[in-house]
């Protein structure tokens, strides 16, 4: 979304200029879950360009800016920068196409999709350096739990908590921190998911990684396997796990020598985005106005529920969790 008539004149005006006065026509390329929007600028020989339009009071580019050069340094497909206007919250951006993983996944491709997905994050894990992207330490993974009681529970459902149960959220959230605080650190997109990867060539092409940090080793394969949009059988994520964390241990990535103990990283460190992430969908609609997130709730209970169910530390969680169902 374009805010304003004069908001819209000086992005023209600044592609114009980027474009070297070559003619062009805008038109919708996709909008996300913040403020940014983005453009395609078709020129006349067919060739395209991508504008994103982000309003400097309500986003900041240059985590975009400088994680899509970290990527790109990596030998990550991300966009490259072709200009920047960070003041007015403009950038024009190499175009990866039209077609996300989300849309052209099926049983037979899957394999091949999914393993250059993790051949790139292999190569993006690899690139980790100290200093780079801010930590994901503890105060950031409860700050995004946190999101979960008072978003969907208690403004979606309606649901005022006990002071037992919010003892019981406590210590489970306790035990997420611990568990993720535990992990090797390294890059982390943050949002790694099919909607997130684009088929280009190089395969894939990445794209919404601005909210990039230093985190758990974990997070990235997570969210690819267990996706907001999209399930899988769990003996099909099970097995592209194995088959990523073999990879890992091949390149010399810090991960678990036992696969059982990155197994349980794995499942837990879901578990913590799958909160945050049913916060982040019901905020979504009150907040910003957007329902249709919440329509994939049920996927996230879902993947919260099995998990918690599945180890006793976790119990008490999978208790609740069934009284909300």
């Amino acid at each position: 979304m374009i805010h304003g008539a004069s908001r819209r004149a000086s992005l023209e005006s600044w592609v114009a200029a980027q474009l070297s006065g070559k003619r062009f026509g805008l038109e919708p390329a996709s909008a996300d879950a913040s403020f940014r929007s983005y453009l395609r600028a078709r020129l006349a020989d067919g060739t395209t360009r991508i504008v994103m339009d982000a309003p400097p009071d309500k986003e900041d580019c240059r985590p975009f800016v400088h994680v899509a050069r970290l990527l790109r340094a990596a030998g990550v497909n991300a966009p490259e920068i072709l200009g920047e206007d960070l003041a007015q919250g403009f950038l024009l951006l190499t175009d990866l196409g039209t077609r996300t993983y989300l849309d052209e996944l099926n049983a037979g491709n899957a394999p091949r999709l999914f393993s250059d997905a993790t051949d790139a994050l292999v190569r993006w894990q690899l690139a980790t350096r100290a200093g780079e992207l801010p930590p994901y330490d503890e105060a950031l993974l409860r700050r995004e739990m946190n999101l979960f009681p008072e978003w969907y529970l208690e403004r979606h459902l309606r649901k005022t908590l006990s002071p037992g149960e919010k003892e019981l959220l406590e210590k489970t959230f306790k035990t997420l921190v611990e568990s993720a605080l535990a992990q090797p650190k390294v890059y982390v997109h943050r949002d790694y998911m099919p909607r997130n990867l684009m088929i280009s060539d190089p395969n894939p092409g990445v794209i919404d990684f601005q909210d990039a940090v230093h985190g758990p080793i974990t997070y990235d394969v997570v969210s690819l396997f267990r996706d907001a949009f999209v399930s899988w059988p769990e003996e099909q994520v099970l097995d592209w796990t194995v088959r990523y964390w073999e990879k890992a241990k091949k390149a010399k990535l810090p991960v678990h020598a036992d696969f059982a103990d990155f197994w349980r990283a794995f499942e837990w460190m879901g578990l913590q985005r799958h909160l945050k992430v049913l916060g982040i969908f019901a905020r979504i609609n009150y907040r910003d106005g957007k329902p249709k997130y919440l329509g994939d709730t049920p996927r996230f209970l879902a993947y919260a529920r099995d998990v918690a169910k599945r180890y006793n530390a976790l119990a008490p969680l999978a208790r609740l969790l069934d009284s909300i169902a």
